[in-house]
């Protein structure tokens, strides 16, 4: 048996696939991108939403590529792009792949798999939204323009963390978080060194929901609490739990990424977060049982196979 594991740094960003070039044509080893109910996915997303829905938390062995071909088909991936999906991951670090015989099978990296343990924090939170009232974090930072790629991983790694931007290098976010962690689990320490950050809160006079408004694009936030309602208010009872559930997962997925948990009593009474948040944990509550005996089947399968 042989093993390979790609090397890198893991960030949050990666979780939505934007290592994936955005295409949405299907051709030979070429990208694609795949229609759930709120819209379109990267298929590396949809893999990290099925590890985070279905694999995490469970003792599981390495998973052989024929579960990932039929779970991505199920999902409008072609099996050319689904395979060049599973090698990219495997050459950013984020899958380990294993080799006995002709079949490879995939589990997660180290790093890779601690940030689905960080994400599901916050996915599988019963208020996933709630911060204490009136708390702030607030961030500065100075990073030179010619190291662009520190300072995206820093945007995304910060926006997944729940900050929006004032302007460059000033961030804020809603509640308290722990800046240091964060940093240190994207792989990000060097800038905690060109970094302050403290714990704030408005002062009076200060109108919240003007601040709110320029660090974060409200009405699309909102747009996409909406659209994930819309889409899933209705139970899901499609023929393949596992497809439905990693739907699930990627579409709220993209609801956490854009929603920090903005305070409602500056948004107003009808904000929908409550509401995603209830109709995700009913959905995911129901989905999960037959999801969970669909892999167990599949992979009993091709164990005794």
């Amino acid at each position: 048996m042989s093993t390979s594991e790609g090397t890198g740094v893991v960030g949050v960003d990666e979780l939505a696939g934007h290592g994936e070039r955005d295409a949405r044509r299907v051709g030979p080893g070429g990208d694609v991108t795949a229609e759930g109910p709120s819209g379109v996915h990267r298929p590396q997303a949809l893999l990290f939403a099925f590890f985070g829905g279905v694999v995490h938390g469970r003792d599981l062995p390495p998973i052989p590529t024929v579960v990932f071909l039929r779970l991505l088909s199920g999902l409008g991936v072609a099996e050319a792009a689904a395979r060049a999906t599973l090698a990219r991951m495997v050459d950013r670090g984020l899958l380990e792949r294993t080799q006995a015989g002709r079949t490879a099978y995939y589990r997660l990296t180290r790093d890779a798999a601690a940030l689905v343990r960080r994400a599901d924090e916050r996915v599988s939170a019963p208020a996933p939204f709630d911060h204490p009232d009136g708390e702030w974090t607030l961030l500065t930072y100075s990073i030179p323009e010619s190291r662009r790629d520190l300072r995206q991983r820093v945007r995304s790694t910060l926006s997944w963390a729940g900050f929006g931007g004032l302007r460059d290098g000033v961030w804020i976010a809603p509640g308290t978080v722990d800046v240091a962690a964060v940093l240190a689990g994207a792989g990000l320490d060097e800038v905690a060194e060109l970094a302050e950050w403290f714990a704030a809160s408005p002062m009076s006079g200060v109108r919240v929901a003007d601040v709110i408004r320029r660090a974060w694009p409200v009405d699309q936030i909102r747009e996409r609490h909406e659209e994930f309602i819309r889409s899933w208010a209705a139970r899901p009872n499609g023929p393949d739990p596992l497809v439905q559930i990693t739907c699930l997962g990627a579409d709220w997925l993209r609801v956490l990424r854009a929603d920090p948990g903005l305070p409602v009593r500056h948004l107003g009474a009808d904000w929908p977060s409550a509401q995603s948040a209830a109709v995700y944990r009913g959905c995911y509550e129901a989905l999960l049982p037959a999801a969970e005996r669909a892999l167990d089947v599949a992979l009993g399968d091709i164990a005794g196979g």
